[in-house]
């Protein structure tokens, strides 16, 4: 699926299908981002989490967007780290993206909780560091991610 949109007189394009099937390093991370928000977050219409009536195609151009610059402030500080993780322990981007949405929402688990030791620590100070996220879906149905 294909979103158009304008913001500030120039048109955009996004197509969503390709956060599910291109294989980059960022890209894998903000799939599972938005993957885990969908599982963590509860739809306050429904009572269930966002996965039972949502999947990722769901999710509003601009909240993609803010979920690609959240990714890359937090890869910015801990590409190198998470790519050490990924040959001693198998921890991997995706992992990351995952752990990013729950530690700054607060969901109880993230960074800290993997047995990473100092550079878990460190991941936690900065993604608690990067204010908490909540997600609700607007009156077209889209999912938007606001500052919490």
């Amino acid at each position: 699926m294909t979103h158009i949109w304008t913001m500030y007189g120039e048109d955009y394009t996004i197509n969503l299908k390709s956060i599910q099937n291109r294989v980059s390093w960022l890209d894998v991370m903000i799939r599972d981002y938005l993957e885990c928000a969908l599982w963590a977050e509860i739809d306050g219409e429904s009572g269930n989490a966002y996965t039972e009536d949502h999947d990722i195609e769901d999710f509003a151009p601009c909240a993609i967007e803010q979920a690609i610059k959240d990714c890359e402030e937090f890869s910015n500080h801990f590409h190198d780290c998470i790519m050490q993780l990924h040959q001693q322990c198998k921890y991997n981007q995706g992992q990351a993206g995952h752990d990013l949405w729950l530690t700054r929402c607060g969901h109880g688990a993230g960074f800290w909780d993997r047995g990473l030791h100092e550079t878990g620590e460190k991941m936690t100070t900065k993604a608690e560091s990067m204010g908490n996220r909540d997600l609700y879906k607007g009156d077209d149905g889209k999912l938007y991610i606001t500052k919490g």
